[in-house]
């Protein structure tokens, strides 16, 4: 099996043990999932989540050698409190979430998530969704379509390349898509591709990315025991802000103004900072696997 991203910094900061529960909210093929069940031998249980049904498969027959130890649903991480309760378990000791799109989305031409493939406009983790990144691209005002694309792509050309769209739709294939981004932008960075933001931003939006990362991480703190332990990996900035400034307003006593003589707001810290600053891939994983190059781990501890 293929090692995910950042795999020996994830086992090593989750401290996987025998009898300890653990819950992977982003399952994909099961391999960081694989490795905390291995080291939580002989009794340490999984629940992983995946709303994705391709790679719910997969994770299942590879995980099939635990047993009951593991548990496999298929559920967003958004509902991680709901699931956990479900089970019985009162708190977990780790939570694992790998976000973004994953190496089984990517490498399925039909998932319609690359660029560098013909494909029907998709995006959607889970296909039984209704909305797809053709239904955005086709549908949304002028106006809205931009603001998505700057909002969720960061796309310095967001209203030329939203004009470009609508101008051209139906739009219903990803080289179709790319190409008319190439004609009115540039990705500004070597090696990168001009539609890259645009695919981001849609992608982000079909499968309601950053409202699922802020619903799960208050839900993630509330389910971990003293000292478990929250281990996230993003792969561009829009997440990595959001944990970060998460991880750190959780870690304070007060979120009162600087100024202010008095603490009013009764915040108590629930986190402790284990990195201050993010853990990166290393030049060897970066050289293996290229997509691990924009990888960022971050890892708090429940006090």
């Amino acid at each position: 099996m293929h090692r995910p991203v950042l795999y020996q910094e994830v086992i090593e900061n989750l401290r996987p043990r025998a009898g300890g529960r653990y819950v992977d909210g982003t399952l994909g093929a099961a391999g960081h999932a694989f490795g905390i069940l291995q080291a939580s031998q002989p009794n340490g249980m999984l629940l992983g989540l995946e709303v994705d049904p391709s790679a719910l498969a997969l994770a299942r027959e590879r995980l099939a050698a635990f047993g009951k130890r593991a548990i496999v649903v298929q559920a967003s991480y958004a509902t991680l409190s709901e699931q956990v309760q479900a089970l019985g378990w009162t708190e977990v000791d780790g939570i694992l979430l790998d976000l973004g799109v994953s190496s089984i989305q990517l490498d399925d031409p039909e998932r319609g998530f690359s660029y560098r493939v013909d494909a029907p406009l998709d995006m959607r983790f889970d296909p039984a969704q209704p909305v797809s990144a053709a239904t955005l691209v086709n549908t949304l005002p002028e106006e809205q379509l931009a603001d998505l694309l700057f909002r969720f792509g960061e796309e310095r050309r967001a209203r030329q390349v939203a004009r470009a769209i609508v101008r051209a739709r139906p739009v219903t294939t990803t080289a179709q898509l790319a190409s008319l981004v190439a004609s009115v932008t540039s990705s500004g960075k070597p090696g990168m591709h001009a539609a890259t933001r645009t695919f981001q931003a849609l992608r982000i939006a079909v499968n309601r990315e950053l409202e699922a990362l802020e619903r799960v991480l208050p839900q993630a703190v509330a389910c971990l025991a003293p000292q478990g332990r929250l281990a996230v990996i993003s792969f561009h900035s829009l997440e990595d802000r959001m944990v970060k400034h998460f991880f750190q307003q959780e870690s304070k006593d007060c979120l009162c103004p600087p100024r202010q003589p008095v603490c009013t707001c009764g915040h108590k810290a629930s986190l402790r900072l284990l990195t201050r600053s993010p853990i990166r891939p290393s030049g060897a994983e970066i050289a293996a696997n290229p997509r691990a190059r924009s990888a960022r781990l971050r890892v708090a501890e429940k006090l």
